[in-house]
């Protein structure tokens, strides 16, 4: 199982640092703190074993003095070990292209690549060339707001994608009606893979501009959506709840229940975000707030 918890970009011809940790205890909570903790250090990608899991950053961003002083008080806390090893540059695409499977939601979206089949018996067919912007549907936080997108009435609404990944998400309110739909990502790969994958679904209402906070247009939405993680999402709250309508609806996603949510619904209280309700799978938590 591969942990998202932050955007994944292994591109070809780049090599990288592999951590494989070893856990004495099975307790969650010591293995989410230290994922956690080699997140914000710049690790993108984790994937589970059977005694622990393993860590993946570019090689040319591996700093082992200061991955060492993040993880002593961890050190202090719990018994754990952990070995590097180094992954020579590949094809990722490649591998990913052969791992990349199709998915439903709720059997009415078809997600699939370029090279699959049509399935025109669902109602919606998605049509995302992956690669390696996060956002397939494959991650538990992607497929939570894809299935609250279904539950939720967007027609000729005008919607806010944060992080906006492939554009699934920005695809899918189009397909369900949305009036416009802007599509914000802070790089360049996921800028280029949503600009494709909208001209593969034949998508016309889709703004894409690459940037963050700051390039969020001055305008008024009746819907965002935000699958990041929890500190960029704390960070931009206050953005967020500016350019929402009263009444208007945000889903958060990227983050576990715990400690996560009780934060972002903290967060989102000063800005006038009132929580709904939310949806779990494994871990990972998309919460529905109202302003």
């Amino acid at each position: 199982m591969i942990l998202l918890r932050f955007l994944t970009h292994k591109l070809n011809k780049m090599s990288y640092k592999e951590l494989v940790f070893t856990l004495i205890s099975d307790e969650d909570y010591q293995q989410d703190l230290l994922i956690h903790t080699l997140g914000e250090l710049g690790f993108d990608t984790f994937e589970e074993t059977d005694f622990g899991f393993k860590a993946y950053m570019l090689s040319s961003n591996f700093n082992q003095q200061q991955i060492d002083e993040h993880l002593k008080p961890l050190h202090d806390m719990f018994t754990f070990t952990y070995e590097v090893n180094i992954i020579p540059h590949k094809n990722w695409n490649e591998v990913w292209e052969s791992n990349f499977q199709p998915i439903q939601i709720a059997n009415q979206v078809y997600v699939r690549a370029t090279f699959h089949q049509s399935q025109p018996s669902f109602k919606h067919e998605i049509v995302i060339d992956p690669k390696m912007a996060f956002g397939t549907g494959h991650h538990e936080t992607t497929a939570m707001i894809l299935a609250y997108l279904i539950e939720t009435d967007v027609v000729e609404k005008h919607i806010l994608d944060m992080g906006c990944g492939t554009g699934i998400l920005a695809i899918l309110a189009s397909k369900l009606g949305a009036k416009s739909v802007t599509a914000i990502d802070y790089d360049q790969l996921c800028y280029d893979s949503t600009l494709e994958n909208a001209q593969h679904n034949q998508i016309l209402n889709i703004e894409v501009l690459l940037g963050s906070k700051e390039v969020i247009p001055n305008q008024s939405y009746d819907m965002i959506l935000a699958n990041i993680n929890r500190n960029i999402l704390l960070d931009q709250m206050e953005s967020y709840a500016k350019v929402l309508k009263p009444d208007g609806i945000v889903f958060f996603s990227g983050f576990y229940e715990t400690p996560d949510l009780d934060m972002i619904t903290d967060e989102a209280r000063k800005h006038g975000l009132k929580y709904i309700q939310h949806k779990k799978t494994d871990q990972w938590v998309a919460a529905k707030f109202v302003k």
